[in-house]
């Protein structure tokens, strides 16, 4: 039996296919889903979502949002995604440097100091995605 995997975001469906398996960046720790899972639905952090399908690993940078599982469908909202294809590697990790050093010079209790937090947490997500794919 097969499970199928949808990756949804506000500007696109990225992602509507059976697979054998995916791990995802639950809350709490990375998830792993096989077919017949029970069911259940979890928020994601950003980081990387892999999968595996025809026996080939596929890498996704997750910006958070949930994950449900439920016969056999895994669904994510995501905050935003990008597969591996898409993602300049040097791109990224110029981001995550810029986002820390913002984060650092921020007071941490301003709007400003979270929408660093967010691009922090996206660029890592990117760098962790293009990482798991060399």
């Amino acid at each position: 039996m097969a499970l199928t995997l949808r990756i949804v975001t506000p500007e696109r469906e990225l992602l509507d296919q059976e697979v054998e398996e995916v791990t995802a960046p639950g809350i709490s720790g990375e998830i792993g889903v096989l077919p017949d899972h029970i069911t259940f639905l979890t928020m994601l952090a950003p980081g990387r979502l892999a999968y595996t399908s025809g026996g080939k690993r596929e890498v996704v940078a997750i910006f958070g949002g949930y994950a449900e599982v439920a016969d056999n469908v895994m669904t994510v909202l995501a905050d935003g995604a990008e597969p591996v294809s898409e993602i300049d590697a040097e791109a990224a990790k110029r981001e995550a440097a810029d986002a820390e050093k913002a984060l650092g010079e921020l007071d941490p209790t301003t709007p400003e100091a979270l929408a660093a937090l967010r691009a922090l947490g996206q660029a890592r997500a990117r760098v962790a995605a293009v990482s798991d794919n060399s």
